[in-house]
């Protein structure tokens, strides 16, 4: 079941995948193109590649690989200016605008590959100058810096996507998904902000936890991320790094997922954690 305005970002061809690991130790082109084309099917709307710290020899075929088994414009994911520069050097314009995933407040240069070809940023605000952001206020001060940036570079507002970084809730006890849905709401609030895309790794949130739970008996996938989506599409999260195979719904209010997540919000520390632990039980 499709959520209407959520667009997936394909988060497959990761070498922190095993299995995408296997293909890339082997050299499977064939098997690296059925999972951008699985991805494809499926209903990406974009295909994320990320090859870790293998060679920008390596990501540029990689790129092209993928670019050859689907028409579907392509996440370019990489801190690494080079490894960015290399793969927007190859990057077919064809399928359309690429992503660039991800430029932060300590990485300000990596908008010069703008010049080399146009792309849609992931603009990750968690982090400042300073370091990591602990609350709204920070997080929402880092998301006014990268919006003065792109302005400056003069990348409209439809082409930001701002990643205010989600933690597994699992092990929250700073209160990070507070900070999270915080900070929507201030961008939300500031004009400034109008037309911009929100994005998380979804896949993040819920890591080391049940990929399932019974609901009334009935096994429900992904409640918990389902559950995020429904607090945070109203807030203007439209975009997640995710995945295909995932069951991503919008739940009722009375969902036990979502009742979990709004307890979570209303405590603090190992209390927050023993909630979501009590959910699985």
């Amino acid at each position: 079941m499709s959520i209407p305005n959520l667009h997936i970002i394909g988060e497959s061809i990761n070498d922190s995948v095993p299995s995408t690991r296997e293909l890339f130790d082997a050299g499977d082109i064939d098997g690296i193109k059925s999972l951008a084309r699985f991805q494809d099917e499926g209903g990406a709307c974009y295909i994320d590649v990320n090859v870790g710290g293998r060679s920008s020899d390596f990501f540029v075929t990689i790129i092209r690989t993928v670019q050859n088994a689907v028409s579907k414009p392509l996440s370019i994911d990489s801190p690494d200016p080079v490894m960015a520069e290399a793969a927007l050097s190859v990057y077919e314009d064809s399928a359309g605008k690429p992503i660039l995933n991800s430029i932060s407040p300590l990485r300000i240069g990596m908008f010069d590959l703008y010049k080399i070809k146009p792309f849609r940023p992931i603009l990750l605000i968690s982090e400042s100058v300073h370091g990591a952001c602990r609350t709204a206020e920070e997080t929402y001060e880092a998301a006014r810096l990268m919006l003065s940036e792109s302005r400056r570079m003069g990348i409209p507002n439809d082409d930001l996507i701002f990643d205010p970084g989600i933690a597994p809730i699992g092990s929250d006890s700073d209160g990070n998904l507070a900070r999270l849905l915080a900070t929507l709401k201030l961008m939300q609030a500031d004009q400034e902000f109008k037309g911009v895309h929100v994005s998380v790794g979804l896949s993040n949130f819920t890591i080391m936890l049940p990929p399932k739970r019974k609901v009334d008996g009935t096994p429900v996938k992904s409640p918990l991320e389902s559950a995020f989506l429904t607090m945070a599409m109203p807030l203007g999260l439209d975009y997640v790094v995710g995945s295909v195979k995932r069951d991503y719904r919008i739940l009722p209010e009375d969902h036990p997922a979502l009742i979990c997540l709004d307890e979570c919000l209303k405590t603090t520390g190992f209390e927050s954690i023993m909630r979501v632990r009590k959910f699985y039980k």
